[in-house]
């Protein structure tokens, strides 16, 4: 079995029509999300398929009643192979498909479908201003390095984008993948429209915790304070005593809260509680 081409040249398709890559994303984890660094790893398996119609295929390659075949991934050097890549991850040499842990599989009707494991650091833009009940919205972007859209056209195959069931997260609820497929025009470097697909990613974060470490504590501190009204007149230094130890205490939750995000330039809604507590 051959391909009557040059693994550098894309397939032939109709005239004015690009190649169609189909792309399909199996989310198997998502772990790190690093509100330092604005960042998360997803750990996924990665599938796109398209026509290669110069294959020469015998049919004895194929087993009596499969309409597909299994080939090592070695074969898929031999093949032109669309370029597609994660626009935002931070780390370029993650952000390729390989070999390792790869499988192709070639279909009758020469279809290609090359499947591989791999994981990427994803920069996400966050916010923070409704935290600790903030809701972070973290696009990945998918697009073709070399080929603009009128050569290539990257769309969602079917299933889109699918996240493990039994995929938990320790502070953050993850919401059903919304996908998208645009077209974008670069003025410097690239020219013409390039297609490209988004996948985003819905954070919720799980506010259980803070209500039981933060906020429950700071309310029942300020209530306990208001014993300094029932103390008598000559009361005096149980009376500072008491409104002391509340605002170290508030205080000493204040700076807890305050650590699990870097620092910003504006005010967060949990931060505007305890202080209205206090």
């Amino acid at each position: 079995m051959n391909a009557k081409n040059d693994a550098e040249i894309r397939p032939p398709s109709k005239q004015g029509m690009p190649v169609i890559v189909d792309f399909n994303i199996l989310v198997a984890d998502i772990n790190s999300i690093n509100v330092e660094d604005m960042d998360f790893r997803v750990d996924m398996f990665v599938r796109q398929s398209w026509i290669e119609s110069r294959l020469d295929m015998p049919d004895d390659i194929f087993e009596e009643g499969d309409d597909y075949v299994t080939l090592p991934p070695e074969f898929f050097d031999s093949l032109w192979q669309p370029d597609p890549y994660f626009l935002n991850a931070k780390v370029s040499e993650i952000a390729a498909l390989n070999h390792k842990f790869s499988s192709v599989t070639l279909y009758r009707n020469k279809t290609v479908k090359y499947s591989a494991r791999m994981h990427a650091i994803i920069a996400c833009q966050m916010e923070f201003q409704l935290y600790p009940m903030d809701i972070q919205i973290c696009p990945i972007y998918v697009e073709s390095f070399s080929y603009h859209k009128q050569k290539l056209r990257l769309r969602w195959g079917a299933g889109g984008v699918t996240v493990n069931p039994e995929l938990k997260l320790l502070q953050y609820d993850i919401g059903k993948p919304m996908v998208a497929e645009e077209s974008v025009d670069y003025m410097l470097e690239k020219s013409g429209n390039f297609s490209r697909l988004v996948v985003f990613f819905r954070f919720e974060r799980q506010i259980g915790h803070h209500l039981i470490q933060t906020f429950a504590p700071s309310t029942l501190v300020v209530m306990l304070s208001w014993f300094s009204f029932w103390l008598g007149l000559d009361a005096i230094p149980g009376r500072v005593a008491l409104l002391v130890t509340s605002m170290l205490t508030l205080v000493t939750m204040f700076t807890g809260l305050k650590s699990d995000i870097p620092p910003v330039a504006y005010v967060k809604v949990g931060f505007i509680i305890i202080e209205y507590d206090n």
